[in-house]
């Protein structure tokens, strides 16, 4: 895989470029590959450890140990209402797990959180909640990326649909996605 390691440090106006320089520039910070997932059906856990959202997994094999690779997962969570109801997501594979807000005593750690609808019937709309993150997992061994989701210390955390989930129009149902990209070095 080629990189720009022949460019010039710093360019000035009338630098001209070989065509070896050229084609160092072209094989560089390129998408190589991409693999995407999507969950269309519910989940839900009551777990106040982080659990997998089942059906929302992909793996990826890394073509060389230089390669960075961008997750950018999209899931529409929500959480049932009460006193310590909390919707908590991370992602986990490769390096995610440092991709986490810093301890702070009985504080739960995760890249972030999705608040319940403040009503006693729950959320009629889910606003999704993203997170992007550039991973250097350095192998190139398959590396698996899903995101785990927990409650607080009470409560149910749904994807794809609203905590009420009367058979209404008033009530929806969701899509989710998690997709990778290797970027080359």
């Amino acid at each position: 895989m080629a990189t720009p390691t022949t460019l010039p440090a710093t360019f000035v106006a009338g630098n001209v470029l070989t065509a070896a320089q050229m084609n160092d520039l072209r094989g560089a910070f390129r998408i190589l590959q991409v693999v995407q997932d999507i969950k269309l059906d519910t989940f839900s856990t009551a777990s106040t450890t982080f659990t997998d959202v089942t059906g929302l997994t992909v793996a990826i094999t890394p073509s060389a140990t230089s390669s960075k690779i961008l997750i950018i997962c999209q899931i529409a969570a929500t959480c049932s209402y009460g006193a310590g109801h909390a919707c908590h997501i991370q992602l986990t594979g490769g390096n995610t797990s440092t991709y986490v807000g810093d301890a702070g005593g009985s504080r739960v750690r995760s890249s972030l959180t999705g608040s319940p609808t403040a009503t006693s019937y729950g959320a009629t709309a889910l606003p999704y909640q993203t997170i992007v993150y550039l991973d250097s997992p350095s192998t190139t061994s398959a590396t698996t990326y899903k995101p785990q989701v927990r409650t607080g210390s009470a409560g149910t955390v749904y994807v794809n649909r609203s905590a009420d989930d009367t058979d209404s129009s008033q009530f929806g149902r969701f899509a989710s996605s998690i997709t990778v990209m290797e970027i080359s070095a």
